[in-house]
């Protein structure tokens, strides 16, 4: 059964001028999509639209099979529609416990049980959330938000600031959260090699116009095919 339905979806700031156009997107839960395309492609400005800090300009959403009204951040996340921005949005004074106990939900999933994806955050549970490394704080952000049992996770821009090495660590995790708990996810890196190892589909995105979606194996199989839709060139979906 279909966990997230986006149909004819406007994405933007200003009604009239939207950034993003017609997007559709049907995502199973544990699948994983990787959101691709050059900078300016709209991708921020369409999970921040998922996620209910933008209305959408036109269109619908559905969460299991319920629809969904953009511009309402808080009845999004409960209902399991929740983001990681790019910038992580930690409290950065208070600890990590105290980070992680803020986002549970009653009855939800516990610390122990976030650490099981990041046992690192285990001897650091005492730490405030702005003295840990960058790679730390993306764990952190990421446990939050798995904390909250979302039913689709929104990553925007995992690797953004972290070394190569960190980024390689981290984004097999991602495909553990949606393997381990059927969690559906959108991710958008920049990383496009990486994402594609950890996804199970790709959308590309250029100048807001859906240009390309398809099998990530295929993808990463076919560089060529990536790089004439970053450049904007309308693409039938590849076989899987």
């Amino acid at each position: 059964m279909t966990v997230l339905a986006c149909e004819g979806v406007d994405a933007g700031y200003t009604r009239g001028r939207p950034v993003v156009r017609a997007f559709d997107l049907e995502l199973l839960p544990g699948e994983v999509v990787a959101l691709l395309g050059p900078n300016g492609a709209g991708k921020t400005t369409l999970l921040l639209t998922l996620a209910g800090l933008l209305p959408w300009l036109k269109g619908s959403v559905t969460l299991d099979g319920h629809q969904v009204r953009g511009g309402r951040a808080r009845v999004a996340a409960r209902r399991g529609l929740v983001l990681v921005p790019d910038d992580r949005s930690l409290f950065t004074q208070l600890t990590v416990r105290d980070n992680l106990a803020l986002a549970r939900r009653r009855h939800g999933s516990t610390v122990d049980q976030v650490l099981d994806y990041f046992p690192a955050l285990g001897k650091r549970l005492k730490v405030a959330a702005g003295m840990l490394s960058g790679g730390e704080q993306q764990m952190l952000a990421l446990g939050r938000a798995l904390i909250q049992d979302p039913r689709v996770l929104l990553v925007d821009e995992l690797s953004l600031g972290l070394a190569p090495v960190i980024v390689e660590e981290l984004l097999p995790v991602v495909r553990r959260i949606a393997d381990g708990t059927g969690t559906a996810v959108v991710l958008v890196e920049q990383h496009v090699r990486l994402a594609l190892e950890v996804a199970d589909r790709a959308v590309v995105l250029v100048h807001g116009d859906t240009v390309l979606n398809g099998s990530a194996a295929r993808l990463a199989a076919d560089p060529g095919l990536l790089e004439r839709a970053y450049l904007g060139e309308q693409l039938a979906e590849p076989p899987a």
